[in-house]
């Protein structure tokens, strides 16, 4: 075989990513408070830019916030829907500009597989490995107490109803890990005081131990439970911290059937306990959290009907270009011509990827709600399996862009402050039905059944199957379980030891 040098033409396809469209997925995920740092830092980079004072007229026109209200109809068209993935026509008309911009000429088709391809714009080249680029990698900062409790239940294989009230509860819980809510209150809020229970033990199960308790009594009892020396006589002084906190030693001795020196191993062991699991994480900082949709009912609006969505005004910056200040510079010449014209050309794609994220939220946000009206009417009761991919196929657009959407937002609600991770359920145990409807029912049979014929967990398979509910055995043993249901003997025994009214 015969060596030389030889001139090929290859073709082939490479992901491309120009730093604006890198910008602009950015802006995407960024939580509102995130969003404002960014915002800043740009304001001071860039002298065109400036923020629109809260009367500007001249900002209106262009202030992302200007048309966010609408009214939500379940058979309502959604329009509104912004991409860059995807259809190329679609992606130009989103980034204003053409799409021989954003895509190579030599583009031969829709690229396969999990490979994302975009074009080359105005602002350079970027060959872009999708493998070695991660767009979900955020700064490292020090984890608070909220953040540690949930990447703990983010393990869990709880059911998702119960995971979702966990998380919740994680949002009630104060600087020290108390929750300081009432539960009825809180199951009454989200109509689930029956799964409540479940969900606040989940969250007790987490480390620091000691997390969720309600009062000091029951955040020492967690601990001392773990240490296995939760026993009888530790029980009645837990119950008595009075007495203890007035120095009456004597009574306390007489109520917990111990003499001085017992007594005195036992308040050793109280004082090696951490009665505020949550300090711990004081010294990470304070994680703010303002709602970036706000959803009311429409005005006349029936139970399960309309609703209005609205972007909250107070997180939406409103950019302004300052054109004057830029033809003033531009009048220099030369070198300052084209400072002025990068800083102008970065203003306007900044206040277009603004829009476009506004945009974005505003249709994910209006889908969500239209998928889970039933929570809103009905509580945690209503809420219905959804995914990102449904989502994501009822608006067009990709899975990956609704994850990012729904990352570190959230919704304020008449059910409360929640994140919109937090409507998103896979279907558990039937078809077409939320784990916590399938639930409910076993909850209702167990309430019902007569002392005299307790239902196993088999009886009560045969009894959902005939309602059409396909579940496995094992399935409903795990929901009982959550549900704090005891097994159909220790029911029998239970009920067999309490006269029939």
């Amino acid at each position: 075989m015969a060596l030389g040098v030889r001139l090929d033409l290859k073709q082939s396809q490479q992901l491309v990513m120009t730093p604006q469209l890198q910008q602009a997925i950015r802006l995407l995920q960024m939580s509102n408070l995130e969003l404002r740092d960014f915002v800043e830092q740009e304001l001071e980079s860039n002298p065109l830019l400036r923020l629109a004072d809260g009367d500007s007229e001249e900002g209106a026109p262009e202030d992302p916030a200007c048309e966010a209200t609408r009214a939500v109809d379940r058979e309502a068209p959604l329009d509104g829907r912004l991409t860059a993935e995807g259809d190329p026509a679609l992606a130009a008309d989103t980034f204003d500009t053409g799409a021989e911009n954003l895509y190579d000429s030599d583009r031969g088709g829709e690229p396969g597989g999990a490979e994302f391809w975009v074009g080359v714009g105005a602002g350079g080249n970027l060959a872009f490995d999708a493998a070695d680029f991660d767009l979900d990698q955020q700064p490292d900062h020090p984890t608070s107490l909220r953040s540690h409790l949930l990447a703990q239940l983010g393990h869990s294989r709880a059911e998702p109803q119960t995971l979702a009230l966990a998380r919740a509860i994680v949002e009630e819980l104060d600087e020290h890990g108390y929750l300081r809510s009432a539960l009825p209150e809180l199951g009454d809020r989200f109509g689930a005081a029956a799964a409540m229970e479940a969900a606040l033990a989940l969250v007790q199960g987490c480390e620091p131990t000691g997390v969720g308790a309600r009062d000091l009594a029951e955040c020492l009892a967690l601990q001392l439970a773990e240490r296995d020396r939760l026993d009888p006589a530790m029980r009645r002084l837990l119950d008595n911290l009075a007495l203890l906190q007035l120095g009456d030693r004597r009574r306390l001795r007489q109520l917990c059937g111990v003499d001085e020196e017992d007594l005195a191993d036992m308040l050793i062991e109280l004082r090696a306990l951490d009665p505020r699991p949550g300090a711990a994480f004081a010294a990470a900082p304070a994680q703010s959290v303002i709602a970036d949709v706000l959803l009311r009912r429409a005005p006349g609006g029936q139970l399960g009907g309309g609703w209005e969505i609205e972007l909250n005004p107070e997180t939406l910056p409103r950019l302004l270009i300052d054109d004057r200040y830029a033809a003033r510079l531009a009048a220099g010449g030369g070198e300052v011509r084209s400072f002025v014209t990068d800083c102008r050309a970065n203003a306007s794609w900044l206040k277009h990827s603004l829009d476009q994220r506004a945009r974005n939220i505003l249709a994910v946000t209006t889908e969500i709600v239209r998928q889970q009206d039933g929570f809103f009417a009905e509580g945690i009761s209503g809420l219905k399996p959804l995914t990102l991919r449904m989502v994501a196929d009822a608006l067009g657009m990709h899975e990956s862009a609704v994850s990012r959407v729904t990352r570190n937002k959230y919704m304020a609600t008449e059910r409360g402050l929640l994140e919109l991770k937090f409507f998103f359920t896979n279907p558990v145990g039937a078809e077409g039905l939320s784990a916590e409807a399938v639930r409910q029912r076993i909850r209702t049979m167990v309430d019902t059944e007569p002392p005299r014929r307790i239902l196993s967990d088999g009886v009560i398979v045969e009894r959902l199957h005939k309602d059409g509910i396909d579940i496995a055995r094992r399935t409903v043993a795990k929901y009982r379980k959550a549900l704090g249901i005891p097994s159909s003997v220790e029911r029998r025994r239970m009920k067999a030891l309490t006269p029939e009214l």
